[in-house]
């Protein structure tokens, strides 16, 4: 059995180191998706050891050449300081950049930075409108901030029956916190 299980792993890693040269090739080529791709590689340690400074490095130019994946995770290693240093308004920039082309986390994340004032100054109102828009594509976390949003007037006017919506929404996609507010806050009064 251990020696089915070395082989398993030698041949595993085998495949992902061919996997990594080829993607690595593909993306020195300019290929959006390959550099994408090449990130995630090194940001995992897959086919190659983890390095997060030369993730931030291929996911660049990916989000350079317009990939809305790579803006997005390119905006998360600058919010978190993984590989870089911390940079609100880098992250900001690109996760706008990723949400205007429809993604729903990097909408989500853009009404955080909205709402806190991250990277950007502080705005209820783009924090809501955006908020918005990834709930509307079924994001738990959006709907149930949107729903709080709207229970306490937050960038928009306080209307209980739509916050009932978008929380019981959210709870519905499996967010306990949304269950929890839905409860304490006996929003069934209001569907």
């Amino acid at each position: 059995m251990k020696k089915y299980l070395i082989i398993l792993f030698f041949i595993t890693f085998s495949s992902f180191s061919q996997s990594f040269e080829k993607t690595k090739k593909s993306a020195e080529a300019g290929d959006a998706k390959a550099q994408l791709s090449l990130g995630w590689m090194y940001y995992n340690g897959e086919g190659t050891l983890k390095d997060l400074k030369k993730a931030v490095y291929w996911y660049q130019k990916s989000a350079e050449q317009g990939d809305a994946d790579a803006q997005l995770f390119l905006g998360g290693m600058y919010i978190n300081g993984e590989g870089t240093l911390k940079n609100p308004k880098k992250a900001f920039y690109w996760f706008k950049k990723s949400a205007e082309q429809g993604d729903e986390t990097a909408q989500y994340s853009l009404g955080i930075n909205y709402y806190h004032g991250y990277g950007t100054l502080k705005n209820l109102k783009k924090a809501f409108y955006w908020r918005k828009k990834s709930a509307e594509q079924g994001n738990s976390y959006a709907q149930y901030y949107l729903g709080k949003m709207y229970y306490n007037g937050e960038g928009t006017l306080k209307n209980k029956k739509k916050a009932a919506y978008w929380i019981k929404k959210a709870y519905e996609n499996g967010d306990e916190d949304a269950k929890e507010f839905w409860e304490e806050n006996e929003l069934w009064k209001y569907e």
